[in-house]
């Protein structure tokens, strides 16, 4: 565990893995995942629904079977759990995704937040510090939400 961290931390700087580590787990795709876990657990509430919908993003977003999705949403709330700050894994995402994965990766924790149907302070306030340190701006952070949203209420029946 230690390790992958070290490695985590250490990617930051250096462009992403041709292929997986030894351990399965790409570090992209860890950092993204532990963003997830880390607004899931904001509102104290990080349940299974949470868990599903993180899993659904990571599996299609990344082209992950339903184990390996289940796998790094574990690897990713474990990490997010040990981490006492966003730094390491914002600045991997930053430095390894163009802006327009970044919008995304902001977009997928929209659908993060609203997993549990609030939105909530501690989640808004610690979404909105995760948009600034990988330079996503308010208002492309808030058409994200806009998107979220209008598929959220596109889904309800009526």
């Amino acid at each position: 565990m230690i390790d992958r961290i070290k490695r985590l931390f250490a990617a930051a700087g250096s462009p992403p893995p041709e292929s997986p580590p030894a351990d399965g787990v790409d570090e992209l795709h860890l950092a993204a995942a532990a963003l997830f876990a880390e607004v899931a657990m904001s509102d104290e509430g990080f349940d299974d629904a949470e868990r599903a919908v993180i899993r659904d993003l990571v599996a299609e977003k990344f082209g992950l079977t339903e184990s390996a999705a289940v796998a790094l949403v574990t690897a990713g709330e474990s990490h997010a759990a040990d981490s006492n700050h966003l730094m390491g894994f914002t600045r991997v995402i930053k430095d390894n995704y163009s802006p327009r994965e970044r919008i995304e990766l902001i977009e997928m924790i929209w659908e993060v937040v609203y997993a549990d149907g609030a939105l909530h302070d501690h989640e808004d306030s610690l979404l909105r510090r995760i948009a600034g340190l990988i330079y996503v701006s308010d208002r492309d952070r808030g058409e994200a939400r806009k998107r979220v949203l209008a598929r959220a209420g596109a889904a309800k029946p009526d």
